[in-house]
């Protein structure tokens, strides 16, 4: 029999429901990702860390929990929000139900929510604090006074990570709260990566003598990472860089740009981004609640992509400094696959720059 729990948001909206993973209390941001596969990306990305997720799609579970597709080696975010679970997922794969993997991890999770009540209240109110509870809340100081800090050093690892070709091109990955997806990728393009935590300073990963530098997703403000992005200044035009995500933020924040929290975000397998130069529209895979304000970085990089539904900023090139970052997540896993070729551009920048060098 599943204990009844309760869902209340910042503005006094009560959600009954009831409890399948861990059997705690929690306090966290409340968000919705529209990804109608992808669960167990979700639910291992570092990105949301500090937050409570809602699937929008119905059903989750129905294929059960593949370890091996996990982003990072556990679950992140704060708890977890669906309309109905899947007690008997179907897939060769399988290797536990959702319910198992979430007790297993030590989330707590709701079912039994109208989820598409709950996210239109989200996206016409936009992001806020919400709290799972055994019963009702009635003291709403703690709620309300609910930030997500410090989240980049929380989730990057201390430790140095190294994967790939023994002589393949380096690349020095900063790990934000990296997806693996994303060290998987350059492995298949015969990299040699080296993983590195948000603490290490420009002169530390020079040191390493990369062939270009990555830098990463994570969650939280990317203006709260002051030191990281004094580290950025320093290696602006001495490598190839390619920033994904709240690397894409915090090297615009490097080049005197602008950043800025969005109402609800974007968060999910579908949002459609326009290439400017070709007008064709990719479908991507997205998770963040800040932007980059396009205005602030004209005239030091190009706008290249577009949010098709909301025309926020999706990326720019900076030529004179061989770099360029983009919002969404070109290594996305379970999909789509429409951007993957960013990774080929970063490949070919990283060459045509070490052959410069052997040349001089």
């Amino acid at each position: 029999m599943y204990k009844k729990v309760y869902l209340t948001l910042e503005n006094g909206k009560v959600f009954e429901g009831y409890s399948f993973g861990a059997d705690r209390e929690v306090i966290g941001e409340l968000v919705f990702t529209t990804g109608m596969t992808g669960y167990i990306e979700t639910l291992t990305d570092p990105s949301y860390y500090g937050q409570i997720v809602t699937q929008t799609f119905p059903l989750i579970g129905n294929y059960g929990v593949i370890l091996s597709d996990k982003e990072s080696k556990k679950c992140w975010l704060t708890a977890y929000i669906v309309r109905e679970k899947c007690d008997e997922p179907s897939n060769f794969r399988c290797e536990m139900t959702l319910e198992a993997f979430l007790k297993e991890q030590g989330i707590p999770a709701m079912f039994g929510v109208d989820t598409r009540e709950l996210t239109r209240i989200v996206r016409e109110a936009g992001v806020m604090n919400a709290a799972i509870t055994k019963k009702p809340l009635t003291d709403f100081t703690q709620l309300k006074n609910y930030r997500v800090k410090d989240a980049v050093r929380a989730v990057s690892s201390g430790k140095v990570r190294e994967s790939g070709e023994e002589n393949g091109l380096r690349v020095a990955l900063y790990d934000f709260g990296a997806k693996q997806n994303i060290v998987r990728e350059l492995v298949r393009r015969g990299c040699r990566v080296i993983e590195v935590p948000a603490s290490y300073t420009a002169e530390e990963v020079l040191a390493l003598s990369p062939h270009g530098i990555m830098l990463a997703n994570g969650p939280g403000d990317p203006a709260e990472n002051t030191e990281v992005i004094e580290n950025i200044k320093k290696l602006i035009g001495k490598k190839p860089i390619f920033g994904i995500c709240l690397g894409h933020q915090l090297f615009a924040l490097a080049m005197g740009g602008q950043t800025r929290k969005m109402k609800y975000g974007h968060r999910g397998a579908n949002q459609p981004v326009k290439d400017l130069a070709t007008g064709k529209v990719f479908i991507s895979s997205q998770n963040h609640g800040y932007e980059v304000v396009s205005d602030s970085v004209q005239g030091m990089g190009n706008l290249t992509f577009i949010n098709a539904n909301d025309g926020t900023c999706e990326g720019v090139d900076y030529p004179d400094v061989n770099a360029f970052t983009v919002q969404f997540h070109p290594e996305a896993c379970g999909g789509p696959h429409d951007a993957n070729f960013l990774f080929d551009r970063f490949i070919e920048n990283m060459r045509k720059e070490k052959e410069y060098a052997e040349e001089k």
